[in-house]
């Protein structure tokens, strides 16, 4: 078991390898130059080159990446000065001339707008990004298995074929054009009646009371956000529990005289279940990824309204930042879940 976890976190270190160089390469392709993107227009050529020095712009591409990569690694050489333990905060591990072997926290560099740590503009976000994905995930699958199940106890039923419906429905929509339908209707033509609006954050700045939680403007991104999980979640209930239902321990609980509710749900959804956790694991980390349009169109300050507004004003480490937290995600979860299969199915570490 341990050296399969070892295997798979190896593995999980050269992908996150590989989306580095991707993004690196990527975002230093792009036309533009950062530093005029900082300082403006109309900035003289000594403070543009002052920029260049400060981001490292003034070196070749191959340093350039060599450098990006002492930043993101924890293990660093870095200068033994007072401005750069104030810059990466490390500890210090070994002293050679005036280097010194560090350990630190990834460093994401800086902003080319506000000159902020982009660490910092992300811790700012990212909670707030978390409670929309989970959110999203607790109503999908709450709903999701709800109507799985109604559909599939009553198969070929009307409300077997609305099911159905709102599946293909739900899958089919884009998040961006949901949310867009959601806002508009519930946000704007119903808000009379439904007290919501059509943007805000997860907190609003009141001049008495200071920054205030505000639920009500979560409902409608977590709905937008939670569509198309829960049309999944739908259809995988569905198809695994008319699987369960037609098993013979099944017809045998029958023959005993259970009750039908005691029957669906002790016996069988607890068997049908074993998909649906897979799905649910599997589409926490897209929801991270996938609250960007759905926070872009609601206002909702989270990590993906954060990225593309960076990505509007060309802010290449706050985008680039936010893509390398995304793919970490991706990795650590698949890492944990496949652990977690080789432990309940041994089987899985023999393929």
């Amino acid at each position: 078991m341990i050296g399969y976890a070892i295997k798979k976190l190896l593995y999980g270190l050269l992908v996150m390898a590989g989306v580095v160089l991707v993004v690196f390469v990527l975002f230093n392709i792009l036309p533009g130059d950062p530093a005029r993107m900082t300082m403006g227009q109309r900035a003289d050529v000594q403070s543009l080159e002052a920029v260049r020095k400060e981001f490292g712009l003034d070196k070749s591409k191959p340093v350039q990446f060599l450098l990006y990569i002492n930043d993101l690694s924890p293990v660093s050489v870095l200068d033994n000065d007072n401005a750069t333990r104030e810059k990466y905060h490390f500890v210090k591990l070994i002293s050679f001339d005036k280097k010194v072997l560090a350990l630190k926290w990834p460093y994401l560099r800086s902003s080319y707008q506000t000159k902020r740590d982009v660490t910092a503009i992300l811790s700012e976000t990212v909670p707030n990004t978390f409670v929309l994905a989970l959110t999203a995930m607790i109503f999908a699958t709450i709903i999701g298995v709800f109507l799985g199940v109604l559909s599939a106890v009553y198969k070929d039923s009307w409300i077997d074929k609305s099911a159905n419906a709102f599946a293909i429905l739900g899958i089919s929509a884009p998040s961006f054009f949901a949310g867009i339908i959601i806002a508009w209707i519930f946000g704007y033509m119903l808000s009379d009646y439904t007290g919501l609006k059509m943007n805000g954050s997860l907190y609003a700045y009141d001049p008495f009371k200071g920054e205030i939680l505000t639920l009500r403007n979560l409902w409608l991104p977590m709905i937008t956000l939670g569509l198309r999980p829960l049309a999944i979640i739908v259809q995988l209930t569905r198809s695994a529990m008319l699987d369960v239902l037609a098993q013979d321990y099944i017809r045998t609980a029958r023959a005993k005289g259970l009750s039908r509710n005691a029957i669906i749900y002790k016996h069988a959804l607890k068997n049908a279940m074993n998909p649906v956790i897979t799905a649910i694991s599997g589409w926490f980390a897209s929801l991270l990824a996938g609250s960007f349009f759905v926070e872009y169109v609601f206002g909702y300050n989270g990590l993906g309204r954060t990225t593309v507004t960076a990505l509007e004003m060309s802010d290449f480490p706050v985008v680039m930042g936010s893509i390398l937290f995304i793919a970490f995600v991706f990795v650590v979860i698949n890492i944990l879940v496949d652990i977690l299969y080789a432990y309940v199915d041994p089987r899985v570490k023999l393929n």
